[in-house]
Formats: structure tokens, C-alpha cells, sequence
């Protein structure tokens, strides 16, 4: 099941590895690992991502690597973490972006199950996975390529940050045979924690606008919905220091009877974000509602509609969720 994929970095002399607009640790450190992987095939290796990588994920060593201008001379493409256009727009709307990758071999290295929406012709490399990271490493593995001791440490990021720490209920004994390897090729997940604390670490000011969010989650469907809303102004405001939807999201899925916690945050051009964060496995079927996705216990989803318009599709789409009605029927 590797082998066109093989095909594919084998014959490319240069490769471009795209992020989408909502880079997570899965993406970054799957994509440099590649870098390792690929460098030391004999590669020429660009990490492109059409966002800035978020300061709370610059403890993965080589974050500041990864550019925001689209190399068209590569020879092949490689995306990492998604298969939906959506999550891909800033990338496509790039110009000439859309034209190269109509006209030149694209690689998906993904773990989400769901059914591909790309709108350009691609090769799928698609398993059912904690992380995509587990999956760059049994092709690696299937290929008999290298994989070195920054390659490693780059993928245990990725499988811990979608795993939360190997906590979540779709961690398999995979999943730990990849960890298990990835520490004996010298991937010390200890090492890690100490640098991602470090950057965890947050101002008074940080602290106490977490407290202002807190006092304004909202509580819908009985308590089983907690919701955030965050305007431009404090994105604009708080968003170089801390994410503001990562500042309270655990918390309140935390709180009895919340089964899902979302955080919406608006922009100037009509356009919100939704982050999804759910103790039962339902955050990419609500988020499915809106053309979004992602993980069962994580995900997201982005429109152009008013807040006003959004917050009673969104109960809606929670409602039946949790009621079993799937994301493929009409909203009413």
C-alpha cells in the first residue's frame, strides 16, 4: 500500500510539505520529520505553511523553518494532517498555488479517515492512525529509510500532541510500538515536556484575561454545550502571547455535564473559526455540520455568517449530534 507513494518521493529531486491553515503539532512535527526523512535521502526540502506557526508550539525544535512563500520549482507536493479544502483556502487562493498543484504529483499523508474533498487530482496515503506521524513512520519503515534522532523526537511530538499525551481513546498497541520505537532511535519524551512547559508558561496579563474568558463561557442544550465567544480585538490583542480559544478550551469540557466546549472567534471579514474540543467522541461530526473536521475528540470548522446565525446552527448541530442524527442532513 506504500509502494506509489514510494514512487513518488523517489523520483522527486525537490519537495515542497504543506501544512493547512491551522498547523497543530501533529502537522509541524510529521512535517519535520519529513524534512529528516527526506533530507537525508538526498532531498531538497521546503516546509511551507500559509499561517505563522502559534508562539505555544515554538518548543518543537525547527518550527522557525517552515516558511510562508510557496516554492512552485519543487517537484512534488506532500500535505500532511488533512484532506479538506477548507482547512487548505489561504494555500489555494495563493497565486499560482492552484495551478501548481493541478499540474504536478501531490502526496496526502493523513490519519483522518474521512473522505478526501480536495479539489485537485492526489495520491491518498491514508491509515487509520493516532497521528499522521504514525503513519510517515510505517511507510519509513515499509521503505527501509533512515530515521534519525531529530526525525524521532519530531514524531513523538506529533503522536503526543494527538494523543494528549497518549490519553485518548483511540490510542492502540500501535500506537505504543511507534512510541516504543521512536525511543530507542533516540526520542526522549521527557526532554520534550520539560521544553513544552517551558513555553506554557504565561504573563499576569495572560492569567488574567483567561479569568475575563472564564466569567463569559455560556452554557446551551441542558449544560451539555460550553461556549466561548472571542471578538477581533482580543485576537488581535492577546493572540502573539497565547491562543486565546487554547487558553480556556480544557477547561470547559472540564465542567460537570459539558460534553462539548466550543470557541468561536470572529474576524473583519465575516469570517469565524470554530475550535471544538468534546468528551465524547462527537467534535468532528458537529464540526462535519459546518464543512469542517478533524478528530473525534478535537476539531474545528471555519464560515462567513454572522454570529448571530451561527450560534443557533451550532446548538442545532450539537442537538443532533448527540441525538445520533448524522452531519449529512439539513440544519432546521
Amino acid at each position: 500500500m506504500y509502494d506509489k507513494a514510494k514512487e513518488l518521493i523517489n523520483a522527486a529531486n525537490k519537495i515542497i510539505v504543506i501544512q493547512a491553515e491551522n498547523p497543530d503539532g501533529d502537522s509541524l512535527g510529521s512535517a519535520l520529520a519529513l524534512e529528516e526523512i527526506l533530507s537525508d535521502l538526498g532531498k531538497e526540502v521546503i516546509l511551507y505553511c500559509p499561517v505563522e506557526i502559534p508562539k505555544y508550539m515554538r518548543y518543537i525544535s525547527g518550527w522557525d523553518r517552515v516558511v510562508g512563500d510557496f516554492d512552485t520549482s519543487a517537484d512534488l507536493a506532500i500535505i500532511v494532517d488533512t484532506m479538506a479544502d477548507v482547512l487548505l483556502t489561504r494555500v489555494l487562493d495563493t497565486p499560482g498555488v492552484r495551478h501548481y498543484l493541478d499540474t504536478h504529483e501531490v502526496l496526502v499523508i493523513d490519519h483522518h479517515l474521512t473522505a478526501s474533498n480536495l479539489s485537485f487530482k492526489h495520491t491518498a496515503l491514508v491509515e487509520e492512525a493516532i497521528a499522521s506521524s504514525e503513519v510517515i513512520y510505517s511507510l519509513v519503515t515499509d521503505a527501509g529509510w533512515t530515521i534519525n534522532k531529530q526525525a524521532a523526537e519530531n514524531m513523538m511530538v506529533a503522536i503526543m500532541s494527538d494523543s494528549l499525551g497518549l490519553t485518548v481513546q483511540k490510542v492502540s498497541p500501535r500506537t505504543y510500538f511507534t512510541s516504543g520505537k521512536l525511543v530507542e532511535l533516540g526520542a526522549s519524551n521527557y526532554e520534550i515536556e520539560q521544553r513544552r512547559r517551558e513555553f506554557m508558561k504565561k504573563s499576569a496579563d495572560i492569567l488574567k484575561y483567561k479569568g475575563i474568558l472564564l466569567q463569559r463561557i455560556e452554557y446551551y442544550l441542558d449544560g451539555k454545550l460550553a461556549l466561548i465567544r472571542i471578538p477581533f480585538e482580543e485576537i488581535q490583542e492577546y493572540s502573539d502571547q497565547y491562543n486565546p480559544s487554547v487558553l480556556v478550551l480544557d477547561e470547559m469540557r472540564l465542567v460537570e455535564g459539558v460534553e462539548l466546549g466550543v470557541a468561536i472567534k470572529t474576524y473583519p471579514d465575516g469570517k469565524l473559526t470554530g475550535k471544538l474540543r468534546s468528551n465524547l467522541p462527537i467534535s468532528a461530526d458537529v464540526a462535519g455540520f459546518f464543512g469542517g473536521g478533524g478528530h473525534e475528540y478535537a476539531a474545528g470548522f471555519r464560515v462567513y455568517e454572522s454570529i448571530d446565525t451561527i450560534i443557533p446552527e451550532l446548538l442545532t448541530a450539537t442537538d443532533k449530534v448527540l441525538k445520533g442524527i448524522p452531519h449529512d442532513t439539513t440544519i432546521s
